[in-house]
């Protein structure tokens, strides 16, 4: 069992894998996003299809897709953008897709590539993957979390 991370962006997709036992995040590939949300979905499905079991050892049972908000919570101006996109994904890629909160995201994986490099031109290389690596840990993170706290549910 394994989870995918995105983080969808207009120019750039950033994808994340989990590892089989849903525990840890890692950033995995940034694909080119499509003319429009549809196109871009069937991309990432396009991308699973031709990896394949083969190289990911386990099939993807959910997708996480980051759904960015204002720092109070209401929806920005990227929002309906990404909400198509994940209708469009749901309607493709046949295993559930939800949403993460994606707030501070990409200033938080930023950091934590400044740590190994300092050239900003090499990270924003890896940023969107790195983003989409936070989303998919913070939704790990909250499904151990709530499972820890209801053990019997």
């Amino acid at each position: 069992m394994r989870a995918l991370g995105v983080d969808y962006g207009q120019r750039r997709i950033g994808l994340a894998l989990s590892d089989a036992t849903l525990t840890l995040a890692r950033p995995w590939k940034t694909l080119a996003a499509g003319a429009n949300p549809r196109a871009s979905a069937a991309a990432v499905v396009d991308l699973l299809r031709s990896v394949g079991t083969d190289d990911l050892d386990e099939p993807i049972d959910v997708i996480v897709v980051g759904l960015p908000r204002r720092l109070g919570g209401e929806d920005n101006a990227q929002t309906p953008a990404v909400r198509a996109f994940v209708t469009a994904l749901g309607d493709a890629a046949g295993v559930p897709v939800v949403c993460q909160d994606e707030r501070l995201t990409s200033h938080e994986a930023d950091a934590r590539l400044a740590l190994h490099e300092r050239d900003w031109r090499r990270r924003k290389e890896r940023l969107d993957a790195a983003a989409a690596a936070v989303i998919l840990q913070d939704y790990l993170d909250e499904r151990r979390d709530a499972r820890e706290a209801n053990p019997a549910g």
